[in-house]
């Protein structure tokens, strides 16, 4: 008897399900609104320390409503960021072709948002205190 089982193949993993963002987010703008009603009407029934559903429905609502206005523009800003590579991607290669074997353009670096210095930033300087 053997006490270790042979392993088998992995069935792949089926495709990411892709979703109208818009019906989603109206969906669930609706909820919290409806819900920000039924609280609304039922207030002076809800203990004071219950209250607070109140706001949290209210804050459900506005982001939501922002949510509905952000959305499609962060798509279209990356479809137009993918476009913009693709066509850069399309220029290099064209560029390889034309007797330019190892010229390769060099991006611009990434702003990551962070304060923190890496020492690639500031050659010879260590970052450690």
């Amino acid at each position: 008897m053997k006490l270790t089982r042979e392993r088998q193949a992995r069935p792949s993993p089926p495709p990411p399900l892709e979703a109208n963002d818009q019906v989603v987010t109206v969906a669930g703008t609706a909820g919290w609104a409806v819900a920000l009603v039924v609280l609304l009407i039922v207030r002076d029934s809800l203990p004071a320390g219950e209250r607070w559903w109140i706001w949290t429905c209210a804050c459900g609502v506005v982001m939501g409503l922002f949510a509905l206005w952000y959305v499609p523009r962060l798509k279209r800003a990356r479809a137009r960021a993918a476009a913009r590579r693709a066509a850069a991607a399309a220029a290099e290669s064209e560029q390889g072709e034309q007797g330019e074997p190892g010229r390769r353009v060099q991006s611009a670096p990434r702003d990551s948002g962070s304060n923190t210095v890496s020492s690639t930033d500031t050659p010879g300087r260590s970052t450690r205190s």
